[in-house]
């Protein structure tokens, strides 16, 4: 059975979510890898440093995943 429309543009999401994901990760682990704006000094030196990785982390993610879809979309309008 072939999927529905419906089905395609659910997976066709998801799977561009799912990328803007994995692209927020690398770039979050990036930044802290390398230090910039000393982050990892204030992620490691933080007793609260659990909370800041989570939410600079899921800040990321939501970004960038919404960049993802929203670039999708963009991209997949009808051809004139």
């Amino acid at each position: 059975m072939e999927p529905s429309a419906e089905q395609k543009l659910v997976r066709f999401m998801l799977s561009h979510m799912l990328a803007g994901l994995a692209a927020g990760l690398v770039f979050g682990g990036a930044l802290i890898a390398t230090n910039t704006a000393n982050l990892r000094t204030l992620l490691f030196a933080s007793p609260e440093g659990w909370l800041f990785a989570i939410l600079f982390f899921m800040g990321l993610s939501v970004t960038f995943g919404s960049l993802a879809m929203g670039v999708a979309i963009m991209l997949s309008g009808k051809r004139d």
